[in-house]
Parts: structure tokens; C-alpha cells; sequence
């Protein structure tokens, strides 16, 4: 048996394709510009038509192609590189049956779970596991297609913003073991019914869950009757986490502290102390979805929990940088990464449960596909502003301007139409002590305040 993750001959069985000439492969890339030496480049036709780069990609040291239209480097033909793409993920499922596969979606903490998850996997074994955010139509074939056969655990990110989009990716997958973080008012606006139909969405991951499978629910949700039905109509086992009685796992003390958190939790009648490296309230209920999956993945408690242990924030959700600043220092949190209503109340419940030396300062900018309650979901944010207890409020965008109106005086830190224009103003308001949150969805640009402002150390340092 080749020890190459593809052969040329392997592809061509797997997709129905014609062997050009042949090569052996290490991996699979749907990207010229991310090309490694070894890789299988997969041509689709997009935006732009991926055979345009295979010529580029070969130079770069791909071992192969995927085609379907002639170019002069070894390749496999084929009539569809999309639908070659799938069932090369389907191939690669197949050929590993002893691999134990899980699945997370939800409306918030789906990427953090599951790199949580994937970490407990690759200290119980050899693991596979979504890179960045692969979790929609070719991400999640490409991600099986990469799979190596001797894998013996994996998990898979699986996202949507319609309806009917995740079935075919959990047929996909085909999973022992699904997650759903938590249901939301997120992406809205493609949703006629509201959040019952993202819940709906969402329960589409139990479609291909393989038989007598574990669906990992939250049930301090209040879709998780409906999320349940479905997974046992579907035949899933459920297991449940939240803060409430009747649960299997049970989250009784979440306890912050400057670098992570203690938990306590009674999980299937055993109470646990554990701690984190994460600050965030959500953490308390993500780290029972944690270690919910890597239980029914058979990565054993003592496994999971030293994982857990070593975790750390990933950048943009919650990540940590001391930046310096006449005087002393200032801490960053970047929440930069995406936003909603449920991931802003809990960042900010994080942060007015947060000791400060300083003031707590937050910049926010749009929340975006929320539809027509947009404009309320923002100024609704003033409420657990204040609980919090927030010194100073920036916001940017047309969106947070409901937000910006609805805030006493007394709180306004800055207000600019777009990221790019609040960031200096944020910059200059800094002061020593304090601890500033940068948040808001991936579209209306909070990563650039987040770059902005930690690039301020490299002059306080200089």
C-alpha cells in the first residue's frame, strides 16, 4: 500500500476520471496561492477558472492536477472537478471505516468547539480535523478528501446561512457524533420563520448521522425540545449540557480569574474540577460540549480533560495581547473574528465579570444578516452594556448607530461610519489599565481596530 495520502490511480477509481499521467500526491489544495509541494491541485471553476493556475501550481511543486479541461501536467480528467471533489471526500470516508467522525455547527462557538474537539483528538490519536473555517459545500468534501486513511478520530466544522445547506454535508460526513454549540438569531435574513428556522437549519446535521449515534445538545437553549425530537427521530442517542437539573453534563460553577477559569460540573453523576485557559462565560457550557464529543469519540475523561487544560484562545475569539502605551499597558481581547446577538452578550457579560486596573472599554462595529430587527438588535446591546458595567462605547458603521444613539452620554467613546475611520480615535483614548474588547462581525472589518491597535506596541516598545 502507497504511503501517499492519494495515487493518480486512487483518484481516478474514486472519481470516474482518466489517468493523464501518473503521480502520487500528499495532499489536496483547492488554492494556487497556498500550493505545497506534493499536493493534489483541484481545478474548479469559480469566480475564476482554477485551470488557469495548474500550469503555476505545478512550478510551485504540485504533484498532480485535477481536471476537466487538457492541460500538459499529470493529472486526472474528469468531466466535473466539483463532483470529482465530493467523491474524492466520499472515497476517502469510505477507505477509513475506522475512524470516528464527529460534527459541530451552531450559531455561535461552532470553530472554537471544534478546535477544542480536534485538540483532545490528536492527544488520544491520529486525528483529522477542518482547517480555518472549511465548513460549507467545498470545504467540508475537501476536508474528507484529506483525510488519511489510517485516521483513527476526526471532526469536522459544518456551517450555513439557508436552509437545505447542510444536509448534504452531514450525508458527507456521515458522523457517530454531532454538536450543536447553541441556536440563535443569526443569519436571519435568509429565514422567513426567524430563529425557528435557523433551529430547523441546524437540526439538518442529524441527517446523515450514522446508526445509534450521539447528538451533543444544550439544553439550556430554548430550541433544545425541538433540536431533541429531531435527533431521535433521526435514531441519535442525546446527550445534554447546561445549568440545569436533569442534564449529563452539568455546569454548577463557572469561576474567571486573570489567565483562564475554574469549573465545576457534575457530568453523568460525577462531579469535576477543571481548569481552562479561556475567560469567556460561554466557555463554561463549550467546555461540556467538549467534553461531551471527545466521551462519544472514545477519547477517554482523563484525555480530554488535560486537553481542555491546555487549550488556548484562538485569535479573534478571545485571543489576549498586552499592548504598550505611554505609561504602562493596556490589554487587548480580540472578539474581531464575527458577531451576533448571543456571542455580544456573552463577551460583554465576560468582560464586566473581568478585574480592571483601568476602564473596560469596548468597540464594536455592525452585526450584519440580521434582517429587519437589525437596527433593535443593536440598540438592545445598550441593556447588557450597562450590566457589564462598560466604561466606554466605540461603534462603527451604519448599523451601530442604533446602538451609539441609544447609550447615555456619559458612555460614548466614538462613533465613525466604518472601521478604518474609528480606529485612530480608539488608539488615541487608550490609557494604561484598561481593558478593551474588539468585536463585531467579519464583514463590517472589526479586525482592522484589533490590527490597529496591537500595532500601537511596536511604538510603545520602540
Amino acid at each position: 500500500m502507497s504511503s501517499a495520502l492519494w495515487t493518480a490511480q486512487e483518484i481516478a477509481a474514486a472519481t470516474g476520471g482518466q489517468v493523464l499521467a501518473d503521480f502520487e500526491a500528499t495532499g489536496v489544495s483547492i488554492d494556487s496561492r497556498s500550493i505545497e509541494p506534493g499536493d493534489l491541485f483541484v481545478a474548479l471553476t469559480g469566480a475564476r477558472d482554477g485551470h488557469e493556475f495548474v500550469v503555476q501550481t505545478a512550478d510551485k511543486g504540485a504533484a498532480g492536477a485535477l481536471i476537466s479541461k487538457p492541460v500538459a501536467v499529470p493529472a486526472v480528467l474528469v468531466e466535473d472537478t466539483f463532483m470529482a471533489l465530493e467523491r474524492l471526500g466520499v472515497a476517502a470516508r469510505e477507505r477509513a471505516p475506522q475512524a470516528r467522525r464527529g460534527a459541530v455547527t451552531g450559531s455561535v462557538g461552532k470553530t472554537s468547539v471544534t478546535r477544542a474537539v480536534e485538540a483532545g483528538l490528536r492527544r488520544a490519536g491520529k486525528a483529522h480535523a477542518s482547517v480555518k473555517s472549511y465548513n460549507n459545500h467545498i470545504g467540508v468534501p475537501l476536508t474528507l478528501a484529506r483525510m488519511p486513511r489510517d485516521t483513527q478520530r476526526a471532526v469536522f466544522e459544518v456551517g450555513m446561512n439557508h436552509a437545505d445547506e447542510i444536509v448534504p454535508l452531514s450525508n458527507f460526513i456521515r458522523p457517530h457524533a454531532v454538536a450543536i454549540t447553541t441556536v440563535g438569531p443569526v443569519h436571519l435574513e435568509n429565514f422567513a420563520d426567524g430563529e425557528e428556522g435557523v433551529a430547523r437549519a441546524k437540526a439538518e446535521i442529524f441527517a446523515g448521522i450514522e446508526p445509534n449515534g450521539v447528538a451533543v445538545l444544550n439544553a439550556d437553549n430554548p430550541w433544545f425540545g425541538l433540536l431533541k425530537a429531531e435527533a431521535e427521530a433521526a435514531g441519535a442517542q442525546v446527550w445534554s449540557f447546561g445549568t440545569g437539573e436533569g442534564v449529563t453534563a452539568q455546569l454548577t460553577v463557572f469561576a474567571a480569574g486573570a489567565n483562564g477559569a475554574e469549573i465545576t460540573a457534575v457530568v453523568r453523576g460525577e462531579t469535576l474540577h477543571f481548569p481552562i485557559l479561556q475567560t469567556g462565560v460561554h466557555w463554561g457550557l463549550n467546555s461540556l460540549c467538549v467534553l461531551l464529543m471527545l466521551e462519544a469519540l472514545d477519547v477517554d475523561r482523563e484525555t480530554a480533560l488535560a486537553s481542555l487544560a491546555e487549550f488556548e484562545p484562538i485569535e479573534g475569539r478571545g485571543a489576549e495581547k498586552v499592548v504598550h502605551v505611554p505609561g504602562g499597558t493596556f490589554t487587548l481581547v480580540d472578539e474581531s473574528y464575527n458577531a451576533n446577538p448571543v456571542s455580544m452578550q456573552a463577551a460583554l457579560a465576560t468582560l464586566g465579570a473581568r478585574k480592571v486596573a483601568g476602564r473596560r472599554v469596548v468597540v464594536l462595529t455592525d452585526m450584519l444578516e440580521l434582517g429587519p430587527m437589525s437596527a433593535r438588535f443593536h440598540a438592545d446591546l445598550a441593556t447588557p452594556i450597562a450590566a457589564a458595567g462598560i466604561d466606554l462605547v466605540f461603534c462603527a458603521g451604519p448599523l451601530m448607530k442604533s446602538l451609539w444613539e441609544a447609550l447615555p452620554p456619559t458612555r460614548r467613546g466614538g462613533y465613525a461610519e466604518n472601521a478604518a475611520e474609528l480606529a485612530p480615535q480608539v488608539a488615541s483614548a487608550m490609557r494604561s489599565g484598561d481593558v478593551v474588547m474588539v468585536k463585531g462581525s467579519n464583514g463590517s472589518k472589526a479586525g482592522a481596530v484589533a490590527v490597529a491597535l496591537g500595532a500601537l506596541d511596536l511604538a510603545g516598545q520602540g
